[in-house]
C-alpha cells in the first residue's frame, strides 16, 4: 500500500482518478474491425458494455429502447418522473426553465408526486413490447416497498443504486434491507451499489449479486465531496473492486460477479480507462444526457439534487451536441471525445492490440499523477 503521511496523527492512500492514469501501447496492433465489445450479465448479452444511469435527464422509455436496440442497456428510473407522472413534458421543462436559484425548489415540488406502481408496471412493460432487455433502479430505501411490482412487471435485471450502498446497513428505526436474503429470494439478476473499496465490494458480491456499481460522489452532477467530505478516485475504486472480483472468484469456487464503474465517466477516454482498471461495463450518466433525444434539454441531474434535506447534486448544463447513435458510433464532431464513444474504445484496443474486453483488462496502466 503506498501510504502516505497526512499529518503525525492520520496517514491515507494515495489514490487515482481517471485523469491520473494513462493507457501504454504494446508490441502489438490490430484493426478497429477486429474487436469486439461484446459482454454478458447472466443471460443478457450486449453488443456494447454501456449502461445508461438510471438518471431522468438522460433515460425516457424511448431513450432506453433507442439504447437496446443499439447494442447498450437502458437502465429507468423506477422513482423517477416517468413513475410519478403519465407524461412529465411540462415537468421537464419546468426543471429546464428553473433559474439557477430556484431550480432546487422547482425539483423537490416535482418530484413530491407519489410514485404510481400503476406506472411502474407500464414503464417496464413498454420495454418488454419493444423486445429489449428491460431494467429498472430502485434506491435501497424504496426497494421494499416497490420491488414485488417491479419483479411482477417483468423486469429483466433489478439495479439497487444509491450513492453508497452496503450489505449491513444497521438501524434503530426501521427494518434494513437485508441483501443477501432479498437477493437470494428474487428469480431475477440484482446489480447493487454504488461502492468504492475492496472490503465493501467483497461483502456486496457475497450477497448473491450479479454485479456491483463503483462509483461515489464522482459524477458530473453531484456534490457529494463537497457537502460530505467523502470521494473515492475512480480509477482506484474499480482496480480495488476488480481485486475483490478476484478474490471472490477464487472464494466461491468460481463465480464470476461482473465490475461495472458508474460516474465520472464523461468523455471517451474516460471509459477506455475504466475498462483498463478492471470494470467490465460503464454505466454512463453525463456523457448520454448530451444525445438530442435526451429527456432533460441539454441539462443533467440526479436524485441527489432533489433531497428533501440536504442536496448533494445540482442540476448542471450538458448542452445537446448530437443525436444518441452519433455519441455512440459517431463520427466525431470534435476532438473532444463527448462523441462516438464505442469507435474510440475499438481504437483504444486496437490500438494496444487486445481482441476483446476481457482481453483489455489487461493492458499496461501508468500514472500521470
Amino acid at each position: 500500500m503506498n501510504e502516505i503521511e497526512i499529518g503525525r496523527n492520520k496517514r491515507g492512500r494515495r489514490s487515482y482518478s481517471f485523469d491520473d492514469v494513462a493507457v501504454v501501447p504494446s508490441r502489438r496492433t490490430r484493426d478497429p474491425e477486429d474487436v469486439s465489445t461484446d459482454w454478458q450479465v447472466d443471460a443478457y448479452r450486449f453488443d456494447i458494455p454501456i449502461f445508461a444511469a438510471p438518471m431522468d435527464s438522460l433515460m425516457s422509455p424511448e431513450t432506453a429502447i433507442q439504447l437496446g436496440e443499439a447494442g447498450g442497456l437502458g437502465v429507468l428510473d423506477l422513482e423517477g418522473l416517468w413513475t410519478r407522472y403519465e407524461d412529465p413534458s411540462a415537468q421537464f421543462d419546468m426543471v429546464a426553465g428553473a433559474s439557477d436559484d430556484e431550480v432546487v425548489q422547482v425539483m423537490r415540488d416535482i418530484y413530491a408526486e407519489p410514485i404510481k406502481p400503476e406506472l411502474i408496471r407500464d414503464r417496464i412493460q413498454q420495454l418488454r413490447d419493444a423486445g429489449v432487455t428491460a431494467a429498472g433502479s430502485l434506491s435501497p430505501q424504496r426497494t421494499q416497498e416497490h420491488w414485488k411490482t417491479v419483479v411482477d412487471a417483468g423486469v429483466d435485471l433489478f439495479f439497487i443504486r444509491g450513492t453508497t450502498v452496503s450489505a449491513e446497513h444497521v438501524s434503530t428505526g426501521r427494518e434494513p434491507l437485508n441483501l443477501k436474503r432479498f437477493i437470494y429470494e428474487l428469480d431475477v439478476p440484482v446489480i447493487v451499489g454504488g461502492c468504492a473499496t475492496y472490503t465493501a465490494a467483497l461483502h456486496l458480491m457475497r450477497t448473491g449479486a450479479a454485479g456491483v456499481l463503483v462509483g461515489f460522489g464522482g459524477g458530473a452532477s453531484q456534490t457529494t465531496q463537497e457537502t460530505l467530505g467523502i470521494s473515492v478516485p475512480l480509477a482506484s475504486a474499480v482496480a480495488d473492486v476488480a481485486a475483490a472480483r478476484r478474490d471472490y472468484m477464487d472464494e466461491s469456487g468460481g463465480r464470476y460477479v461482473h465490475v461495472i464503474a458508474d460516474g465520472g465517466l464523461g468523455r471517451s477516454g474516460d471509459l477506455v480507462k475504466a475498462i483498463a482498471c478492471g470494470a467490465d461495463g460503464l454505466m454512463v450518466g453525463a456523457a448520454l444526457a448530451r444525445a438530442e433525444e435526451a429527456p432533460g434539454r441539454g441539462h443533467h441531474w440526479g436524485s441527489e439534487a432533489h433531497h428533501p434535506t440536504l442536496t448533494r447534486g445540482h442540476r448542471v448544463e450538458v448542452s445537446t451536441v448530437a443525436p444518441l447513435e452519433q455519441i455512440l458510433f459517431g463520427p466525431s464532431i470534435a476532438a473532444d471525445g463527448r462523441t462516438n464513444l464505442v469507435g474510440a474504445l475499438r481504437h483504444a484496443m486496437a490500438t494496444t492490440g487486445y481482441l476483446d474486453l476481457k482481453e483489455f483488462q489487461r493492458v499496461e496502466v501508468v500514472t500521470t499523477a
